[in-house]
């Protein structure tokens, strides 16, 4: 067994979600979003390169060379699979290891909004899900998608990059499509799979014009399109949708956009107070008259009112939700201080 093994061995052991393999430094674990150096020597640049080139095939070295990163998965059989990036500091060479258990996990074990299942019914229109890196966002999507596989009976095409959780046919049959082996980009992936007859269609992450205009077209014409942001709640998420399009084309996407976004659900994840692991804190928005009426007339620094009076129908903001956290003795008023206004 490799060293690197060894390392991704004990990390899924110990519920860690992130490993760095940074050359200087002794292997660190991320544990509830805390670093924890392990008590060995310090890498050296050799042992990180080493560790790249064991699991890089030659197509992905020579990539790592020309572009000075690169992303994958790997896996341990048995044990777990992990989303990497390997890239160059300082002219050596780190890793960066994401943990994806094997286990797709429920929305319920989640904690997310059950009102997700909900918008999962819906035969066509936007869903997304936001978030600073780190906060879940994938698990997230996996969990409604497999949802999606136990309770319905679709064409599932996914767009990922890496691919993190594997998905079995079910009900559903779903197709996995890794960017940069299976299809060249986000943007030609999701322009190829409206000639696949998917019903839904997951795109890991809506990065740029091409791909935001695709996806709420492919949303317009009869689909139902699932992605991520990585913005910090919903009102930012609709503003930064906006933003990226050209001056004279905003006024119509703004109306496109109240026509197709079926909801938002922006999370980050805090310890939790009483036992090892971390608890998702949501803020939820479920497209009704009200929100369409603000998104056409640009009114979106309104949302957070609308979300705070809508909880009769599912909506809630980040700090309505932490504070509900805090009442459960979830998590502890500590960890949420820098994301709350007034006393708690």
């Amino acid at each position: 067994m490799t060293k690197l093994n060894e390392l991704l061995i004990k990390a899924n052991a110990i519920e860690a979600s992130d490993v760095h393999m940074i050359a200087g430094s002794p292997p660190v674990f991320r544990v509830d979003g805390k670093l924890i150096q392990e008590a060995q020597n310090k890498l050296m640049p050799d042992d990180t390169r080493e560790m790249a080139r064991a699991i890089l095939n030659d197509h992905l070295w020579d990539k790592l060379h020309e572009n000075r990163e690169v992303d994958l998965s790997y896996g341990i059989p048995g044990v777990s699979r992990f989303r990497v990036n390997i890239f160059y500091q300082r002219s050596a060479i780190s890793l960066a290891f994401r943990v994806i258990p094997r286990e797709i996990p429920t929305i319920e074990s989640l904690g997310i909004p059950d009102k997700l299942k909900e918008l999962a019914k819906k035969p066509h229109g936007l869903i997304l899900i936001t978030g600073p890196t780190g906060s879940g966002k994938s698990t997230s999507l996996a969990a409604i998608i497999d949802y999606m596989n136990q309770e319905m009976n679709r064409h599932i095409i996914t767009l990922e990059d890496p691919i993190e959780y594997l998905h079995s046919h079910n009900k559903c049959i779903i197709e996995q499509r890794e960017v940069g082996f299976d299809t060249l980009s986000f943007k030609e992936g999701l322009r190829a799979s409206l000639r696949q007859d998917p019903d839904v269609i997951l795109v890991g992450e809506l990065r740029d014009l091409d791909t935001i205009q695709t996806a709420i077209t492919a949303a317009e014409t009869g689909h139902l399109v699932l992605g991520t942001l990585h913005t910090q709640d919903a009102a930012g998420t609709i503003d930064r949708i906006i933003d990226v399009f050209p001056v004279h084309q905003k006024n119509q996407v703004r109306t496109m956009l109240a026509n197709v976004l079926l909801g938002v659900m922006s999370q980050r994840l805090f310890p939790t107070a009483e036992q090892p692991g971390r608890i998702a804190a949501t803020e939820l928005l479920i497209n009704n008259p009200a929100i369409k009426n603000l998104i056409r007339n640009e009114k979106m620094h309104q949302i957070p009112n609308v979300l705070q009076t809508s909880k009769d129908k599912g909506m809630h903001t980040m700090e309505m939700s932490m504070r509900q956290l805090i009442a459960q003795k979830a998590i502890s008023e500590m960890d949420i201080l820098p994301y709350v206004s007034g006393q708690l």
